[in-house]
């Protein structure tokens, strides 16, 4: 009896690929990565007459969801498939690969396009027949539902517990802390919301109360400086009426309010204003008279800031250097100046300059030119203070910044650079409502 020549098998290179969601249980010496692997290998072993083989690489993502391709493992399997290394993708179930049915799809055209096979061990079809592709679709179809009605449920839950008020997680407003898993007050903190609260209905401005809060160097919650869109945020956060919030609908919370119903409206009331007349009514509180123009002896400009104690509002002028919480260098130059007794000794050299000999005949001179008599000339500079006190702090400031270039803050005291130019221009227009009066 003649031997029958039987032809051997062609060798299919198995390639297996794992994949865990969760980094629960990754670190232990066998965790669901292995299950996997054990199965896939026991099945590739179960088919060596078919000349099914194990290649060397490792195919495993742990801890990565599979409602996306972006996975460091899955790209690698995909980059030796289209280099030519593996016949056969091996995998404990389909939704190891991709819960998704266009992300599957996605795989088996490059699976098709480099004539690979897929394989789940549990689930048993072949992706190379028209039957086997029915199959597989009808399966990931229903691992896409399965995981939407999953997250509707998440979703649902997360409703249902913020429309009893319960605290859900996330951001922690500054002012509360969390205990068992719910809002508790800190009192500490408490006190410094509402400071800024009553804060913000005294000034009307958040930009104003933000400088100022830099200032005196308060901080969030995470220890950061705040600026103006924190302040915003705090004063907009319903968490502080005791409120817990789902898609821009407030709901009774489960936790204290911090911000009585009074207070709230106030701010609330003023935050209604447009921003622009909010601005304007801002500066006409607080005149800034050297605003733009005062700088230390370095160059560092001076910012208007003010604080309040009791029922008495204070205003400085404090270095950029400061605010930004830079270093600077011990060279006895003050980055805090009161506002007053800048702005007064200011005046007070704009007053002493214009009564000088020199500073009258330079005045006369040149408004001699426009024909205006001389008499009228030193008028004008001799009136200068019972004119500036008529003016707005709006008009005051206007007039400075016409009279002076830059005030420098050193050790010893301001140095004032004035604009002698236009002493005589400010002068002709501090005398033209006189002269009208006189003429009529």
């Amino acid at each position: 009896m003649k031997d029958v020549y039987t032809k051997p098998a062609r060798r299919l290179r198995c390639a297996i690929y794992t994949r865990k969601s969760s980094e629960e249980g990754l670190e232990q010496e066998f965790n669901s990565l292995h299950a996997q692997r054990e199965s896939c290998e026991a099945y590739i072993a179960s088919q060596k007459s078919e000349g099914w083989a194990l290649v060397r690489d490792q195919y495993d993502d742990g801890g990565i969801s599979g409602g996306t391709l972006e996975r460091p493992a899955l790209k690698q399997l995909l980059a030796d498939i289209e280099d030519g290394l593996v016949d056969v993708v091996v995998v404990y179930k389909i939704d190891r690969l991709s819960r998704s049915l266009m992300d599957f799809s996605k795989l088996v055209e490059v699976f098709d396009r480099n004539g690979v096979t897929f394989v789940s061990v549990t689930q048993s079809f072949n992706t190379t027949t028209s039957m086997g592709r029915l199959t597989l679709n009808i399966l990931l179809s229903f691992a896409q539902f399965e995981r939407e009605v999953t997250a509707e449920r998440i979703r649902d839950k997360v409703k249902a517990s913020r429309m009893k008020g319960m605290w859900m997680g996330g951001y922690v407003p500054l002012g509360y802390d969390v205990v068992d898993r719910k809002l508790v007050v800190n009192e500490e903190e408490a006190a410094k919301v509402r400071m800024v609260f009553e804060r913000f209905v005294e000034v009307g401005s958040a930009t104003v109360l933000a400088r100022e809060l830099r200032a005196d160097g308060f901080r969030n919650k995470q220890g950061t400086l705040v600026d103006k869109s924190y302040v915003y945020r705090l004063l907009n956060n319903r968490a502080y009426r005791g409120k817990a919030m789902h898609k821009g609908t407030a709901y009774p919370g489960e936790h204290d309010a911090i911000i009585d119903a009074r207070l709230w409206a106030q701010a609330h009331d003023i935050l209604s204003e447009s921003p622009r007349k909010r601005a304007n009514n801002s500066r006409s509180q607080t005149p800034a008279l050297l605003k733009g123009i005062l700088f230390t002896a370095t160059g560092v400009a001076m910012t208007p800031s003010s604080t309040k104690k009791g029922t008495r509002r204070y205003r400085y002028y404090v270095s950029m250097d400061l605010l930004k919480n830079r270093e600077t260098p011990e060279d006895g130059i003050p980055r805090r100046l009161p506002a007053d007794t800048a702005e007064g000794a200011v005046i007070t050299e704009i007053r002493r300059v214009l009564r000088t000999p020199e500073t009258t005949a330079q005045v006369i001179a040149k408004l001699d030119r426009d024909d205006i008599p001389e008499t009228d000339a030193i008028a004008a500079l001799q009136q200068f203070p019972q004119l500036w006190d008529q003016l707005f702090p709006g008009e005051q400031a206007r007039i400075i910044k016409l009279l002076v270039h830059r005030v420098t803050v050193t050790a010893e005291g301001l140095i004032i650079d004035f604009r002698t130019d236009s002493i005589a221009g400010v002068m002709r227009e501090m005398m033209t409502p006189r002269r009208v009066e006189a003429a009529e």
